[in-house]
């Protein structure tokens, strides 16, 4: 144990250096320390524009801007560094260019003269996403679309004076019918701003809401704004959307993109007849099954006589005459230079020795603060406070969660479960008795608490059957049992599970229900009142957003104040009495709450509660223990509003050209003073890590080791304990080893899934997980969750780490890092380096889901705070390409589901080569298209599989099974990102399987199966299932392929996967950390013999089912 007071310094530094005086406050922080070098006559989505002269094109590669002739050639650079540009257009005079980039730190519209040179930003902010810059006729304003709602992605076309301004929304109030997916709001997305030579009429295409997945078309159609009197009048309906208008400079022609089958192509439409015809099929794939943040398509030009259209596609820059179609290559190539932050990514070795426990949950304080009681890999502890040893308080085999102090300390009230129900127990907190068991009738038990007088436990309820089959209502109520034990009296049917409290008002039970707030009743469920609601962080996605509700509410002993959590964070909130309302206070800015508000945590905390004596408030953050005082708090709080005057004055004086001597040495003296931040504890337990003794020898098999191309046609492996000793065409067997013939079978090392979500139930734990016993049998042997939703998992890994679990080796990230997106109103590096510590010194986790956490400059803070704590950082793709290149350049070394942009070409792939980054395109849920589950659920029948049966209770069976989405053939975009990531991989970069849990164990092997639809060689797919993952999650040392001194994970099939990739589902054995299983029923039959426990949804089927 570790008790210390936390100590942090009120000012971090006094003057600044010249250097950080020097830096421009809008630049990006990240420092580069690699660069990409490379020559390209191929491009990835280049938005480009011809000068009106007709003499020079401008497009954008891989974040910077390029000029040629018109006629082809050499490209110059003409803009540079680490901002991302993109989208140039040429004003009317052709002596600007309007563009977007990110260099301010957050995306804005920038204007630079027409050589580069003199960028200045247009828009100011740093909230906002834009597209399509353009400007109107008259060379005096510029249009572009903007969004605040990042995820949800509805953009308004704004209209900006070249001069400046804050501008005007153009198209808020269009909200008139229009294309697009049920339920993501009403209002209409506008893109792809156009004029023709009159500027009253804006072309744009409108969509109704936001983006969805597994659309059905039609999706985008053309409008007209008429500036003029603010009215929209749509111009198509086709089926397969139209988008990108462009139109000629004499007014004559429209082109437009529209889908055709499964490609897109360009429609030619004479504006005076209103006839049209194909111009050019098939271009570049269109957007619009994603967040087309970068439009629907390419931005291409009309020359200046009309003659022509000079348009991306194909990796190439083409000139198409109109109206005869006919297209020729502009040829051109591009002398690419970036400079790339440095890669952020460790070498760990897996954990050996005893499993240290990663998290103590519901930790409780007894009434007298010396001891503490808390749960820990789901058994029932208390240790003295506040070095004292944590002893297990009964020796039963159930799980033991929630415990509750009596309110003389005597007793510790908690609940238990196991797939036959549970209840609710006492035992004396000495441990010198054995538990008794209060509840008469197995059912689902949470969250105990001791009325004041200590007569009565009052305990959340529900129904058994459900919670067993992971469900969560309904069917909860709130009970009351008398405290020596008999049956439960209903006191009122609740929605949920919030926490039962008291006040010193012991007449009545408080309750936290999210929809309303925090209510109370009396003992019968009569007089409900409604206290207190608090929210937090207004999410910016939702049609209609509304704040979150916060995560819980505790009411104080005096029922002045509560405690709340909200966005990962424990606040201290004053608690008026102002008459029949309740107060709402949001939390999220505390300086405009109505009431006091004080956020106690800098990291974060879990398991809040108030002591019986309200001085003292509590919470936990993985193993650590905090205790907090609210006055002495309040007291340093006034202390540093003092201390933040006086800091404010000398700082004027220190900054003067002549520094006061006298004003630095009192701000020196400050910088001293400590911020109260309250008590910590760290709890050490340490318990026994499951290693298998013995050795056993695997002989005669074809072993595709993944060592480099290695392959082995007959040969033996060797493993003792959990380790490989041998791999050879001949192995010595062990003295007392057991051999075992496996002749004609292929052996591989187990599949590493670095994209999985085997979340199992949180709060109260199961004591089987279906899906990590899925995951196993079909020869996951290791699982890397990025973003795990809760801290759960930190116990479910342990359990799995100590044997109380049978399952695959479970890495995660925790909870996603939502940051300023979401969560956290990150306004410095500090404020990141505070939320990633929960990370790395709490969590202990080496990787960690950076969940588009704000803008560039934020994402870039991630990354610098999370190379110096040691943390991987992986990101959520977020059907963004444009963030998907700027996370390549920034140096973090993941990326999450599928680019949407398909194809990618020679620029892209060498980027996402040469970076470093490992790209998992998790290709069961494709981006830019239908899901690539839906294809396989097309095709194989896992209701009736035998296996699946086993592994995977029914009703999860049937919903995935029993009806689903179709989609033709040709609609399925898997092949064409599994092309794209084959380029990468043979270009020299990191491709990871990812099956994010859409069919938990067979997903997996549709994963592979995928891969080898885009041209993947079998091989390629195993390296990418095995060795690839591996080194994605810094583990490659450890796991990834079957090398002597590696920990023995390993498949052996009935079939070889070179032959065939289909082969890899034909499992015979599963090895995980030296333990051998069958593959049809995961019985253990090395070392030990041990048929797998019956699980409970083998005994669910009607009478007669087969």
């Amino acid at each position: 144990m570790i008790r210390r007071l936390l100590v942090a310094p009120l000012v971090a530094a006094v003057l600044p250096s010249l250097s950080l005086a020097a830096q421009r406050p809008d630049s990006l922080p990240l420092k580069t320390t690699r660069s990409v070098d490379f020559t390209t006559s191929e491009g990835t989505w280049m938005s480009l524009d011809v000068s009106p002269d007709g003499q020079t094109i401008v497009f954008e590669l891989l974040g910077d801007l390029y000029t040629m002739p018109v006629t082809g050639g050499e490209a110059k650079r003409i803009t540079a560094g680490p901002a991302f540009d993109s989208q140039p257009r040429y004003s009317p005079d052709g002596k600007t260019i309007v563009f977007l980039s990110d260099r301010s730190g957050s995306e804005n519209v920038w204007l630079c003269d027409a050589e580069g040179s003199n960028p200045r930003a247009l828009t100011k902010g740093d909230k906002n996403l834009y597209a399509s810059p353009e400007w109107t006729p008259d060379g005096q304003y510029v249009v572009a679309s903007k969004t605040s709602m990042p995820i949800g992605s509805v953009y308004e076309i704004w209209l900006y004076h070249k001069d400046g301004g804050s501008g005007v929304s153009l198209t808020k109030d269009d909200k008139g019918p229009a294309p697009g997916p049920p339920g993501r709001g009403t209002q209409n997305n506008a893109l792809g701003a156009a004029f023709g030579p009159d500027g009253r009429y804006l072309w744009y295409a409108r969509h109704r809401g936001g983006f969805g997945y597994n659309l059905d078309l039609p999706e985008w159609e053309l409008a007209i704004y008429d500036r003029r009197t603010g009215k929209v009048f749509p111009q198509t309906d086709l089926y397969g959307s139209a988008m990108r208008p462009v139109l000629s400079p004499d007014g004559r022609w429209l082109v437009y993109a529209t889908r055709y089958d499964a490609e897109t192509g360009l429609r030619l439409r004479n504006l005076s007849s209103g006839d049209e015809r194909w111009l050019v099929y098939p271009v570049q794939r269109d957007d619009q099954e994603s967040r087309f943040t970068r439009d629907l398509l390419p931005g291409s030009s009309f020359t200046p006589d009309s003659r022509a259209l000079v348009v991306s596609y194909g990796g190439k820059i083409w000139r198409v005459d109109v109206p005869s179609g006919q297209a020729a290559p502009i040829p051109f190539t591009v002398k690419v230079h970036q400079d790339l932050g440095p890669l952020v990514r460790f070498e760990t070795r897996v954990d050996t020795g005893d499993v240290l426990v990663k998290q103590i949950r519901d930790a409780s304080p007894s009434p007298d603060g010396r001891r503490l009681a808390f749960s820990a890999l789901d058994k029932l502890y208390v240790m003295d406070l506040p070095a004292g040893t944590p002893r297990r308080v009964t020796s039963d085999g159930v799980h033991e969660q929630v415990p509750a102090w009596s309110p003389d300390g005597q007793w510790i009230a908690y609940v238990t479960w196991t797939d036959q129900g549970g209840y609710v127990q006492k035992i004396r907190a000495d441990g010198r008795a054995k538990g008794q068991r209060l509840t008469p009738d197995p059912a689902f038990y949470d969250h105990p608490v001791w009325s004041p007088d200590g007569q009565r436990i009052v305990v959340i309820k529900g129904p058994r059957g459900p919670r067993v089959a992971e469900h969560f209502g309904p069917g909860y109520e709130l009970d009351w049992l008398p405290a020596a034990g008999g049956a439960p009296t209903r006191i009122t049917p609740i929605a949920g599970g919030g926490r039962p409290q008291f006040s010193r008002d012991t007449s009545r039970i408080y309750l936290y229900e999210a929809n309303e707030g925090l209510v109370s009743v009396r003992y019968d469920g009569t007089d409900r009142r409604v206290h207190i609601k608090v929210t937090g962080f207004t999410p910016n996605f939702a049609p209609n957003p509304e704040p979150f509700p916060a995560d819980e509410i505790l009411i104080a002993p005096d029922s002045g104040r509560v405690l709340a959590t909200s966005s990962n964070y424990v606040y201290l909130v004053t608690l008026p009495l102002v008459g029949a309302t309740p107060p709402a206070i949001n939390v999220a800015d505390t300086a405009a709450a109505p009431f006091p508000v004080h956020r106690l945590t800098r990291v974060g905390g879990d398991f809040i509660g108030w002591a019986p004596d309200g001085k003292t408030v509590y919470w936990s953050v993985g193993r650590s223990f905090f205790r907090y005082s609210p006055t002495l708090g309040d007291s340093l709080a006034k202390a540093k509003a003092r201390a933040d005057s006086i800091r404010a004055d000398s700082l004027k004086q220190a900054t003067k050209e002549k520094p006061d001597s006298a004003g630095k040495a009192r701000v020196d003296s400050l910088a001293k003073l400590p911020a109260y931040e309250g008590e910590r504890i760290d709890v050490a337990i340490r318990v026994s890590r499951d290693v298998p003794r013995g050795s056993v020898v695997l002989r005669g098999a074809r072993i595709v080791s993944m060592k480099g191309d290695e392959l082995i046609e007959k040969g033996d492996l060797v493993v003792t304990d959990n380790r490989i000793g041998c791999v050879a065409a001949t192995c010595a067997a062990p003295a007392g080893a057991r051999v075992i013939d496996v002749a004609g079978k292929t052996i591989i090392p187990g599949l590493i899934d670095i994209h999985a979500h085997p979340w199992p139930t949180w709060g109260i734990h199961e004591t089987e997980v279906w899906k990590y016993l899925a995951n196993l049998a079909w020869g996951v042997t290791t699982t890397r969750d990025p973003q795990t939703a809760t801290t759960d998992v930190l116990t479910y890994a342990d359990q799995v780490e100590t044997g109380d679990l049978l399952g695959p080796r479970i890495y995660h990230t925790g909870p996603g890092v939502f940051g300023a997106f979401l969560e956290e109103n990150w306004t410095s590096l500090d404020d990141v380096r505070n939320t990633l510590k929960r990370y790395s010194e709490f969590y202990h986790t080496h990787t960690i889901k950076q969940y588009m956490a704000g803008n560039r400059k934020q994402r870039q803070w991630v990354i610098m705070a999370a190379k110096e704590l040691g943390l991987m950082p992986t990101i959520e793709g977020g059907l963004d390409f444009k963030m998907n290149q700027t996370v390549q350049l920034d140096g973090y070394p993941g990326s999450e589901h599928a680019f949407p942009i398909m194809p990618l070409y020679s620029d892209a792939v060498q980027l996402a080569a040469q970076s470093g980054i490992t790209y998992t395109p998790t290709l069961l849920v494709s981006y830019g298209g239908p899901f690539s589950e839906n294809y396989f659920y097309e095709r194989y029948d896992i209701h009736d599989n035998p296996k699946i049966r086993r592994f995977i209770p029914h009703e999860e069976i049937d919903q995935r099974a029993e009806r689903r989405p179709w989609f033709r053939e040709n609609q399925y975009v898997f092949p064409r990102i599994a092309a794209s990531a084959a380029a990468v991989l043979r270009a020299g970069g990191n491709v990871g399987m990812g099956c994010h849990g859409q069919l938990d164990g067979l997903g997996c092997h549709w994963e592979l199966w995928a891969m080898t639809g885009g041209g993947m060689t079998p091989r390629e797919a195993l390296r990418v299932g095995t060795m690839d993952g591996a080194y994605g999650i810094g583990m490659d040392k450890d796991l990834g392929s079957l090398e002597p001194g590696k920990l023995a994970d390993l498949i052996v099939l009935d079939a070889n996967p070179l032959e065939d990739i289909h082969n890899t589902e034909k499992i015979r054995y599963v090895m995980k950390n030296g333990r051998l299983y069958e593959g049809e029923t995961l019985d253990e039959i090395w070392p030990r013999s041990r048929p797998l426990p019956r699980m409970w949804w083998w005994d669910q089927e009607p009478k007669g089912v087969k």
